[in-house]
């Protein structure tokens, strides 16, 4: 059975460098490989992850478009043809399985730029099942949405075990949350927990922050300390995986994974 992690929140407040920690805490402690699935198009989880890209599903999709369009025009068959008689599904099955980038027991797929103009339906129907059935091969899937969680539900059906809501420690980052935490509810998807996490939090919150925090419907699952090691990564573009094990960074989101998986 796969256990799907979902982290969302407004853009900035950290949530590619907890994935980046959650999926270093998998690929450690827990049996089973990991799949990191990069939702944000102006994310860069593989830069944390330390993985080089070849080709994301917003460039297949458009790519597969493309050809369909070109066999429509040339001989005038049927939409949703492709050359060589292989099919919509045929296609985007091989060419997202070859747009793995493997890492030591976790790997990543990026989805990449948004639809352009034009009916993108029936082609994120079928990148629906080909990622859920890809997802079933893995022990854990870790998600990094972008800032809204809008396009979950268009882009899988996988039920979500665990929602990481993601914060600065601010009173405009929580209200952001909140706002995720209340949209939630409205998702085709069912999710079983959801957490706030705060980043780049002080050790002790000020009262008003543990306040307005005390009147959210998800519960503080922690907080993930600043951290001068990791701004030195940040600085030289080293990959986030390889902190050392007693990062404060790192020990904080491993105790909070110890919690709920």
């Amino acid at each position: 059975m796969t256990t799907t992690i979902a982290l969302a929140g407004k853009g900035g407040v950290g949530k590619t460098t907890v994935a980046g920690m959650m999926i270093k805490y998998l690929a450690q402690n827990q049996s089973g490989s990991v799949l990191a699935i990069d939702a944000d198009p102006s994310s860069n989880l593989n830069m944390v992850l330390g993985l080089e890209l070849a080709w994301t599903i917003g460039e297949i999709r458009e790519d597969m478009l493309a050809q369909v369009k070109q066999s429509l025009t040339a001989t005038g068959a049927a939409m949703g043809a492709l050359s060589g008689g292989v099919s919509k599904r045929e296609y985007l099955d091989y060419n997202v399985r070859s747009s793995l980038a493997e890492g030591d027991r976790f790997d990543l797929i990026a989805m990449g730029q948004p639809e352009g103009p034009g009916c993108y339906c029936a082609v994120n129907h079928n990148l629906r099942e080909v990622i859920d059935s890809l997802s079933r091969q893995y022990g854990y899937v870790v998600i990094d949405n972008e800032a809204g969680m809008e396009h979950l539900s268009r882009r899988t059906t996988r039920d979500v075990d665990h929602l990481i809501i993601v914060s600065d420690a601010t009173q405009r980052g929580i209200i952001a949350a909140e706002r995720i935490a209340t949209f939630r509810h409205e998702l085709d998807i069912r999710i079983a927990n959801s957490y706030l996490i705060l980043n780049r939090a002080p050790l002790e919150l000020p009262l008003p922050l543990q306040q307005r925090i005390g009147q959210m419907d998800v519960p503080l699952l922690g907080l993930v300390p600043a951290d001068e090691e990791l701004m030195a990564f940040e600085y030289s573009g080293r990959p986030l995986i390889e902190l050392p094990d007693d990062s404060p960074v790192y020990t904080a989101v491993a105790g909070m994974m110890n919690q709920i998986i």
